[in-house]
């Protein structure tokens, strides 16, 4: 593959590309064996953390692909460097069109908010130990403590004039219908000890959700904490999400 200006790179065995698009430093990681259709996934934050199911994924033929915009939790203009980022993928460089998303923690405001804003534009959400709701985290608004410094952070990146502004803001959990009518599949890992993202005001209530709106969602729930992300056989959950992202 050739990007413009591109910095190639040894990744874990595999041959990456690192270059700058849309004022954003963008990661590709080419699989040794690419499917036919040039499938992907689509890391949000964390490049490098607990990366067992993108390698068992870019063996399987998919591409990986990571566009850097920061620790800014999702909001709208982290989303229009996601949405400039896929159009560039998809329209010059052919990628499929309906990659699978995956989100680590906090990484489970962008990847819900990115298919919330444009559903015809994801094939599969994957989230492990997600935020689902910035008011749990890192608002701590609820039984976790949350972080202080980011939650300022959070209430700058959104814009929000104000906590009470944030505090009314829907969450993914409140937009999930539209995924549902859009018919994407989404699973989750969850630690049931998760203490930093409490797996009872994040998936569990997003699970509760979905199914209450008659859609379907598969969790993979496990004993430990916030980290270590990811099941110990990450083959477990590939297999649940090729075969259902293979149907989109």
């Amino acid at each position: 593959m050739d990007f413009s200006n591109d910095e190639r790179f040894e990744y874990r065995g595999f041959t990456a590309h690192k270059f700058q698009y849309d004022q954003c430093e963008c990661i590709i990681v080419e699989p040794q064996n690419p499917t036919e259709l040039k499938r992907w996934l689509w890391k949000a934050e964390f490049f490098e953390a607990f990366p067992e199911f993108e390698l068992e994924m870019l063996r399987r033929g998919y591409y990986l692909a990571f566009v850097r915009v920061g620790n800014t939790f999702g909001c709208p203009d982290a989303m229009r460097h996601f949405n400039a980022f896929y159009r560039f993928l998809t329209q010059e460089h052919c990628f499929y069109p309906k990659p699978i998303l995956l989100g680590l923690s906090r990484g489970g405001l962008y990847i819900y908010n990115y298919a919330e804003s444009y559903p015809d534009h994801v094939g599969c959400l994957y989230a492990d130990n997600p935020v689902c709701d910035f008011k749990s985290w890192p608002g701590g608004k609820g039984h976790a403590p949350g972080s202080m410094e980011d939650w300022r952070k959070l209430l700058a990146d959104y814009h929000f004039k104000s906590e009470s502004e944030a505090m009314s803001y829907p969450s993914p959990i409140d937009r999930v219908e539209i995924l549902i009518k859009a018919g994407i599949p989404l699973v989750h890992a969850a630690a049931t000890e998760d203490e930093v993202v409490p797996i009872g005001e994040n998936t569990d209530v997003m699970e509760k959700k979905v199914k209450a709106l008659g859609g379907a969602i598969k969790v993979f729930r496990h004993p430990g904490k916030h980290h270590p992300h990811g099941l110990s056989d990450p083959k477990v959950v590939a297999d649940w999400v090729e075969n259902h992202a293979l149907q989109c």
